[in-house]
């Protein structure tokens, strides 16, 4: 990949995030970059929504790479540590990757708008849908991370979320699991708006939750650290879809 071994040359990169959101403020639709067509028809029809490790940028390429090739509808860039620079540089190179997909920037609106990704996914640490919306303007889906029936219905301006965990995780494991119950119950208080169950899942519990009509999931570890992410995305796409 260009540029991540070298000197970076991506304009903006060396902003403050507050100064990035200042100067897309009035030219969100502008911005350089071209999102999926029909992103919000997309995001109803997902099933199968991967979120990229704590990786290098090689590895996270190569995870995204896979997911496509094995059908997944929605891919999401996450990655906390990642220089600004680096970040927006790596998003711009998988939303070439992802021109048939929905590519979704976790935590930065900015950096999804000069990237060209069709949404954001904001934590309750980030700023609010409000926010965003004032800056992306219709430009952007926005996703948001709810875990109960009451915190959605607060976020009911986002437009898909995600909810969990569905079992327990090494990776929020000072969240309370709420099970496929739980996630069910945030699903049908804001239908028709996509839930996505997230936390745990793979091809070992899925099952757990199409059992109970959650056909719509977020995984990082099955598919990340799978043995092939291509065929371990397959495998999933196809439980999703039986």
């Amino acid at each position: 990949m260009p540029g991540l071994h070298g000197p970076l040359r991506v304009r903006g990169a060396l902003e403050a995030p507050g100064q990035a959101l200042v100067r897309l403020r009035h030219g969100a639709e502008s911005v350089p970059g071209k999102a999926a067509p029909d992103p919000e028809l997309r995001l109803q029809e997902a099933r199968l929504y991967v979120i990229t490790p704590d990786a290098e940028p090689e590895r996270i390429i190569e995870v995204a790479a896979a997911a496509v090739r094995g059908g997944a509808d929605v891919v999401q860039l996450r990655h906390k540590t990642l220089p600004r620079g680096l970040l927006l540089e790596l998003a711009r190179e998988l939303r070439r990757l992802l021109s048939d997909r929905l590519f979704i920037v976790n935590d930065h609106v900015d950096i999804a708008l000069l990237s060209g990704a069709d949404g954001v996914h904001l934590g309750p640490d980030d700023i609010s849908i409000g926010a965003a919306r004032t800056i992306a303007g219709a430009r952007l889906l926005i996703g948001v991370s709810a875990s109960t029936v009451d915190a959605a219905r607060r976020a009911s301006a986002a437009d898909y979320f995600g909810s969990g965990p569905a079992f327990a995780t090494p990776i929020k494991t000072n969240k309370k699991v709420i099970g496929p119950r739980g996630i069910a119950d945030i699903a049908s208080a804001v239908e028709p708006k996509p839930v996505f169950a997230i936390g745990g899942i793979d091809e070992h519990n899925l099952a757990e939750l199409t059992s109970i009509g959650i056909r719509r999931v977020c995984v990082i570890r099955a598919v990340a650290e799978s043995a092939d992410p291509e065929q371990a995305v397959r495998r999933l796409r196809a439980m999703l879809t039986a």
